[in-house]
C-alpha cells in the first residue's frame, strides 16, 4: 500500500483510521479479499474498511491505495527516468499523453533550473534491457515531436526502498 503524508496539520485521523493505516503500513493482506481480512483483524465490516479508505482518500489524508511492484523481481532490471525539455505551451497536453503510455509508470512536470537544467517533463520507464528502455524513450520522443527540444535518460544505480506514510503507535496518556 502506498499512502502519502497528511494533507494538512489540521486533518485529524480517527482512531479507526489510525488502526487501518497501522494495519496496512507493510502492505495489504495478500488474500483474495483484503478488505474482509482487515475487517476481521479490526472488528469492522469489509464495506466499512473500504469506505474508510475511500473517505481518507476523498479528504486528502491519503493520496491512493496502490500496488508497489518490485520491478527487479518482475525482471525489469533497467530503470530509466527519461527527462524532456518540452515547450511550456504544450507541456500539459503532452505530459498527459506521455503519462497515458502503457509503459510509463509515472510522469510529472518539474520546474526548470536554468542554465543548469532545462528539463521539465519526467517519465519513468522500466525494461528488461537497456535497449528496451532506450526503445521506449524513442517512442516518447516520436510522440513529443517538435514540442521537445532535448532529452536524456537517467538510469537507476541503486534500488531505493519505497514506503508510504508511517505512523507510530500512540502511547497511552497517563
Amino acid at each position: 500500500m502506498s499512502t502519502s503524508t497528511l494533507k494538512s496539520e489540521q486533518t485529524l485521523l480517527t482512531q479507526q483510521d489510525r488502526e487501518l493505516i497501522m494495519a496496512t503500513q507493510e502492505g495489504l493482506p495478500l488474500v483474495s479479499d483484503p478488505w474482509a481480512e482487515l475487517g476481521r483483524q479490526l472488528n469492522m465490516a469489509p464495506e466499512d474498511v473500504l469506505a474508510r479508505f475511500q473517505e481518507m482518500q476523498n479528504s486528502g489524508v491519503i493520496r491512493r491505495v496502490a500496488a508497489v511492484p518490485d520491478h527487479y523481481k518482475l525482471g525489469y532490471r533497467y530503470n530509466g527516468m527519461t527527462v524532456w525539455d518540452v515547450n511550456d505551451e504544450a507541456i500539459a497536453e503532452m505530459g498527459q499523453q506521455v503519462g497515458d503510455l502503457p509503459f510509463v509508470s509515472h510522469c510529472y512536470r518539474r520546474p526548470r533550473h536554468l542554465p543548469y537544467w532545462s528539463f521539465n517533463l519526467f517519465a519513468m520507464v522500466h525494461g528488461t534491457s537497456r535497449e528496451e528502455v532506450e526503445e521506449k524513450a524513442q517512442r516518447i520522443k516520436a510522440l513529443l515531436g517538435d514540442t521537445c527540444s532535448g532529452n536524456t535518460i537517467l538510469y537507476s544505480s541503486a534500488i531505493l526502498k519505497k514506503t508510504g506514510l508511517r505512523l507510530r503507535k500512540q502511547q497511552p496518556t497517563p
